[in-house]
């Protein structure tokens, strides 16, 4: 009896109709003529640190008291969660999967090679299915990168941030230049295409500082580049202990210098904060700036489903012991709600301007089940403002619109 009493709590805690396929395919305010492409998003929500920049659902790990991770245990929920949600994207392709966190390359290459296995005999996957693992120079060791690759990672994501080891320790990574250096040289012996990670405007960064970081970033020719600006966001360590960052200015001709580097070396800015070859683009995150749909599974994963008469957003539990818990007693959705009509141009526009291309009139349409009559005013404010350009087909940012891109997605706000 002790066992039952919490998996009926477990039950009643949920989102009752979270994985009601006939719930979702009732009659509603949409009709979507065709599914977007979907992906796979899996929450691997442990680290070694809390880094004091993360706003992620990430959680500390210490095995000081001589426990193992749970891996068995994790990956059991994980297994349990999709099993749940297969009613909901039952006959879809999955095109992209993308392994985060945390840091899941603490996990073994044991486990998610259990992982991508447990997802390939449930779910179909695109023959050419990117399948990225997100990983930490501070848990890398050589063979542990090609084992990530056997298992059948296809990308490796490395979050190197900064290769001065001042800089990375007020980051708070475990990590330092050498293994930064180390990690990245093997991913790309290991893997035919990976991501680098860096940051800017750290605190007390220079603009010397920025090249040197460029340079030998770009010194080791990865196929992609992402480059983030240090956000201060809430309810983290900087938060209340906020460092000094560069100015503005200061930081926007940082950004300038690192457009102007990455055109140079032969990578294109594809996305806002993204840059790459040809042929390297990161599919799974190009999924989600074209407003296609994922299935995240995991603590604290977020999904976005279309059917045929709604659109649905959905929430994992967070804490990764309640999450687990709720999972193997078939109820991991905390959180489903219909996105409201009003908000879809938003959503939309939140996405897909962040593209250097920006979108097709037809995709927007096939991606909201709405008229153009609900962006008209948006886009003829934002064209008026030198914010983007536009053609009968065709919508895309301008320069100023990437560089001042909150305040074009705010001019497609629902009226209050």
């Amino acid at each position: 009896m002790s066992t039952i009493v919490p998996i009926a709590a477990a039950v009643q805690a949920g989102a009752p109709d979270a994985n009601d396929v006939l719930h979702m395919m009732r009659p509603g305010p949409l009709q979507l003529a065709a599914l977007p492409p979907l992906s796979l998003y899996v929450h691997l929500p442990w680290c070694l640190r809390k880094c004091p920049y993360c706003d992620f659902n990430s959680h500390e790990w210490s095995d000081g008291k001589g426990e193992a991770l749970p891996e068995q245990r994790y990956l059991d929920a994980l297994v349990a969660d999709l099993d749940a949600a297969l009613p909901l994207i039952w006959g879809r392709t999955i095109h992209t999967v993308f392994i985060g966190g945390g840091t899941p390359s603490l996990f073994s290459p044991e486990a998610i090679d259990r992982l991508i296995s447990d997802v390939r005999a449930r779910v179909k996957l695109a023959p050419d299915c990117e399948i990225t693992l997100e990983a930490n120079p501070g848990t890398f060791e050589r063979d542990r990168f090609r084992a990530f690759r056997s298992a059948g990672v296809t990308r490796l994501s490395v979050g190197v941030q900064s290769f001065n080891d001042e800089h990375l320790k007020a980051l708070g990574r475990v990590h330092d230049r050498a293994q930064a250096l180390a990690a990245v040289e093997e991913a790309a012996s290991a893997f035919d295409t990976f991501n680098l990670d860096l940051m800017y405007a750290l605190p007390g960064q220079s603009p010397a500082q920025l090249e040197a970081d460029l340079t030998q970033a770009l010194a080791l020719a990865p196929p992609h580049l992402s480059v983030y600006h240090l956000t201060i966001e809430p309810n983290t360590y900087f938060a209340k202990f906020p460092p000094k960052v560069p100015e503005d200015d200061d930081a926007y001709a940082m950004l300038d210098r690192i457009i102007e580097r990455t055109a140079t070396a032969g990578l294109s800015r594809y996305e806002i904060s993204a840059f790459a070859r040809e042929g390297h683009q990161c599919q799974h995150n190009l999924n989600y700036w074209q407003f296609g749909d994922y299935l995240g599974i995991g603590a604290g994963a977020h999904s976005k489903l279309s059917f045929a008469h709604r659109i649905v957003r959905q929430v994992r539990f967070r804490e990764p012991q309640r999450y687990m818990d709720q999972a193997l007693a078939g109820v991991a959705v905390s959180q489903s709600d219909d996105v409201a009509l009003a908000e879809l141009p938003f959503e939309y526009m939140l996405n897909v301007l962040r593209l250097k291309e920006g979108f097709t009139l037809s995709q927007y349409g096939e991606r909201t089940g709405l008229s153009m009559t609900a962006i008209q005013r948006g886009l003829a404010q934002a064209e008026q403002n030198g914010l983007l350009s536009r053609d009968l087909r065709h919508v895309w940012p301008t320069a100023k619109g990437l560089d001042f891109l909150s305040d074009l997605q705010t001019l497609f706000l629902p009226d209050s």
